[in-house]
């Protein structure tokens, strides 16, 4: 049985059940964030409609929360970017994630794990609630502190709770 997590947004509820056979390092990292009440209180600070929803790692005045050490990339695990899939947002360094993730809104093929790119690790998927995930995605947005494609509303994670 999948560890899950139930999120409760600024916009509605959903629920995400963890994949951690295939991610066992990316689960344990966010569900280590989430025991620690980490997620409450940060935004979805990056809205790109047809593309994905990101958070997970900023405030609702878009100030960086301090995370954990960057974790080793999992994106070769097999599993695909696809619609309703959680991943772990990252820089162009490889192993450098750490508590923020995006849900894919659409499947985005170009994000996996390939010979030519190593990709984001997908380690979950949404499985009660993606109507809110897509309500956020309609969002306005547009230039916040610094942020592209940020929403003008703030899309707070008021909590997030493994069931």
């Amino acid at each position: 049985m999948n560890p899950t997590v139930h999120f409760k947004t600024s916009h509605g509820e959903f629920t995400v059940e963890l994949y951690q056979k295939e991610a066992p390092v990316t689960v344990e990292n966010f569900l280590r964030y989430v025991s620690d009440g980490y997620f409450d209180g940060t935004i979805f600070h990056r809205v790109i409609p047809g593309f994905m929803i990101q958070g997970g790692g900023l405030t609702a005045e878009f100030d960086a929360k301090e995370t954990r050490a960057p974790i080793k990339n999992e994106a070769g695990n097999g599993l695909k970017n696809t619609r309703g899939t959680l991943s772990m947002a990252r820089t162009n360094q490889v192993d450098s994630a750490t508590s923020q993730f995006f849900v894919n809104l659409k499947d985005n093929g170009f994000l996996d794990h390939t010979s030519a790119s190593f990709g984001y690790a997908v380690f979950g998927r949404v499985t009660d609630g993606m109507g809110v995930i897509d309500r956020i995605a309609k969002v306005k947005t547009g230039r916040r502190k610094g942020h592209d494609d940020a929403p003008l509303e703030t899309v707070a994670i008021e909590s997030a709770r493994q069931l």
